[in-house]
């Protein structure tokens, strides 16, 4: 381990988390932001590499990251701006919408939670495995408050999102989703749902309306995921 130094610092892993990042994203713009070359999910890779060739603890990395894990919040509002410019259509669509939101949360919790218990995953892991479709920081809040493990909840959480935003596009076209623009909200709302923050920020950058019906999606996960996970959770427990 390094003795105290500059790696030691709160500055050290705030400058390595923008580094990284902004080296993985112009290499995902060179290759065309083909999917497998997602930048979060080499950022992440590499900030481990330096961080275990370094022998530097985690605690002391996010001393420094924990400044980008706040702007999480502000990042998500800033959604609201695209959904904003397409208000008209979102009271035309809010009874389908919410019903969309409804089913897919319960799908996307209720089919990991399911196969973890057929599994026999303990129960603390089950619990935390339960809000993986929400953005991270809503995540380890719920698998708090409901006896699960927060930094578990945190990893299937962007687990969930990278393979969201790694697959997405292949099984939309798969399912022979069409790219109109109708295709495009149902593909951003379906990606905002299972796939969180992650999946709503691949959308922007593929399509303007799926990115806005994205991140919906997320806001909605964020709201039904916090009030009825653990409402669900204290009905078995009791």
């Amino acid at each position: 381990m390094p003795e105290a130094s500059v790696f030691a610092t709160p500055l050290f892993g705030l400058t390595l988390t923008l580094a990284v990042y902004l080296l993985a994203h112009a290499v995902y713009v060179r290759l065309g932001q083909a999917p497998l070359a997602n930048p979060v999910l080499w950022g992440i890779a590499a900030v481990a590499l330096v961080l275990l060739a370094a022998g530097i603890p985690y605690e002391d990395y996010f001393a420094g990251a924990a400044f980008i894990h706040f702007l999480l919040g502000p990042a998500v509002v800033a959604m609201a701006w695209p959904l904003w410019v397409r208000r008209h259509e979102l009271r035309r669509r809010w009874q389908r919408l919410l019903r969309a939101a409804l089913l897919g949360g319960a799908a996307a919790s209720g089919s990991a939670v399911g196969l973890g218990w057929l599994l026999g995953v303990p129960a603390d892991v089950l619990l935390s495995l339960a809000p993986k479709s929400t953005t991270t920081p809503v995540a380890m809040g719920i698998a708090e408050a409901i006896g699960g493990i927060a930094p578990l909840a945190a990893v299937f959480a962007i687990l969930s999102g990278l393979v969201g935003a790694l697959t997405g596009r292949y099984l939309f076209d798969l399912l022979g989703v069409p790219r109109t623009e109708a295709g495009w909200m149902a593909r951003g709302f379906a990606l905002g749902t299972a796939a969180h923050g992650i999946g709503a920020a691949r959308a922007i950058q593929v399509n303007a309306g799926a990115g806005a019906y994205a991140g919906l999606a997320l806001g909605c996960q964020v709201v039904v995921s916090a009030i009825l996970i653990p409402l669900i959770a204290r009905i078995f427990a009791g």
